[in-house]
């Protein structure tokens, strides 16, 4: 299996993080904040409808909401195929870390 990017893994577990209100803004501001960067929204969406094309999320349109002028949103879920992805990754991380070592003793080499 191939490992998902850094960025598909950090936008799969934001999705996650988020559940219901998993949308476009809101999925943005979680990976903003958790990477101290600021992502533009192209930046978000291209890669979701990337994941969304392999089948690692599905995405469906929400009940139009008052606020956003009658328009609906567009709600993110992962899918188990995600979830397979994601654990795949964190297994081999989790693997490469242990084999690592101290990351003090690398620094000095």
């Amino acid at each position: 299996m191939k490992l998902l990017s850094s960025q598909d893994e950090v936008l799969l577990l934001a999705i996650i993080a988020l559940g219901k209100d998993a949308y476009g803004i809101t999925v943005r501001r979680a990976v903003s904040e958790a990477t101290g960067r600021n992502w533009s929204i192209g930046a978000i969406y291209d890669p979701l409808y990337r994941l969304e094309k392999k089948g690692f999320i599905s995405s469906s349109l929400s009940e139009p909401v008052a606020e956003r002028g009658g328009r609906s949103k567009r709600i993110f879920r992962v899918t188990a195929s995600g979830v397979k992805a994601l654990m795949e990754n964190k297994r081999v991380k989790d693997g490469m870390w242990r084999t690592a070592g101290d990351l003090a003793a690398a620094e000095s080499v």
